[in-house]
């Protein structure tokens, strides 16, 4: 009942403003290999809006061994176009493509901007989920990290000055307004939901057992967790830590690991399926995460909806996924990580009291919310329906 009114509700947003079909352009799709929590927003919002009628299509990258066309929930894929030719791709056949009444846009500017107000003229709105700084230098070290960064900082702003944007926290709304220099009343907030499976398990992992969940790329900072749980350990002797994820650090992960002699205690995981993935929240006695730049960390509200704690980072975006001292522990130099870990882990009364406070604060945050909130941004971008 409650899917059936969300659908209705955004079934008459859209015929209100005279939208029946909205094209989204990302950089990847939920199947790519490296997709993560932007891949996961796009996806959980298009199917809503799917599920409410309103034709949806998402144009992307390819991807090695997957069909360049395809269907998911309702909406349809297009996958075209390498990992960078992506962006010219799309921007010369957004030139010579002509809107018709009906037709919307959303952008999802991940790094790299499409530039949608210069080709696209009908309503749209922007998915902006983080500015990405430190994160050039760490994905593309040198001259390309620079023109990226001096893309997102410079070039790119003046473009989105009169457009909408949606992110997902307000720390994040705060970076983009003040680093960015985009106007405040053009900046929605639109947190992301929590998938329904996960909820809390029936008994915790007999040894006390930290989880870290994420794409195995430099911004994550796994060999800081490493190297931070190592010294959790001293403290915790039969401390345990678990990194779910894929990516190309793996092979350096992995000499970390056999450097410190911790086979015994750390894995890698891999990429899991999501039954799998609640089975390690639910076992976790706290969730960790070293990242240095985030527009949420939904690992971390969804590990929290299944009554775990979390250890991250003071960063935007975990600033507001977890709430200090109550649904978690936010760290402000990643060098405490580890004695906090471990105060966690050795103090029963607190890792209750802040598993209890993560269960509840989760039912705060709804799919269907998002997928509204992100609505309501482009009807707003829309000229009223006549």
């Amino acid at each position: 009942m409650a899917e059936e009114a969300s659908s209705e509700r955004l079934s008459a947003m859209a015929d209100a403003a005279g939208i029946s079909r909205i094209h989204m352009v990302a950089w990847r799709d939920l199947d790519d290999p490296e997709a993560g929590g932007s891949e996961l927003h796009a996806h959980e919002v298009a199917r809503r809006w799917a599920a409410a009628g309103i034709e949806v299509t998402s144009r992307t990258s390819a991807i090695a061994g997957r069909a360049s066309t395809t269907t998911r929930d309702g909406y349809s894929i297009e996958r075209r176009s390498g990992r960078y030719g992506v962006f010219p791709s799309v921007i010369a056949a957004g030139m010579r493509q002509r809107v018709s009444p009906g037709d919307a846009l959303v952008e999802i500017w991940n790094g790299m901007p499409f530039l949608s107000p210069v080709w696209w003229k009908g309503p749209r709105v922007t998915f902006l989920h983080h500015v990405h700084e430190e994160m050039w230098q760490m994905a593309l070290p040198g001259t390309l990290g620079r023109v990226g960064d001096l893309i997102e900082r410079r070039f790119a702003p003046p473009f989105y000055r009169r457009e909408r944007i949606v992110t997902l926290s307000a720390s994040s709304r705060n970076e983009i307004i003040e680093r960015l220099h985009l106007p405040p009343d053009q900046v929605t907030v639109a947190p992301p939901g929590i998938g329904p499976q996960y909820v809390p398990g029936t008994q915790r992992s007999a040894t006390p057992l930290v989880v870290a969940v994420g794409r195995l790329v430099p911004v994550k900072r796994f060999d800081l967790v490493i190297q931070e749980m190592a010294q959790a350990r001293r403290r915790v002797p039969d401390l345990e830590l678990v990194i779910i994820g894929e990516g190309y650090e793996r092979s350096h992960l992995e000499s970390q690991i056999r450097s410190l002699g911790a086979e015994s205690w750390i894995s890698l995981a891999g990429f899991v399926d999501s039954d799998e993935l609640v089975s390690w929240y639910q076992r976790a006695w706290c969730v960790v995460s070293a990242s240095i730049r985030e527009g949420w960390g939904m690992t971390l509200t969804e590990a929290a909806a299944c009554g775990t704690p979390a250890v991250a980072t003071a960063i935007a975006g975990h600033s507001d996924a977890v709430e200090d001292d109550k649904s978690g522990l936010l760290v402000h130099d990643v060098s405490s990580l580890g004695e906090t870990v471990a105060a966690v882990l050795l103090d029963e009364d607190l890792r209750l009291r802040l598993s209890d406070c993560a269960l509840e604060r989760s039912g705060m945050f709804s799919w269907d919310e998002t997928a509204r909130v992100a609505l309501a941004a482009l009807v707003d971008a829309a000229p009223p329906a006549p």
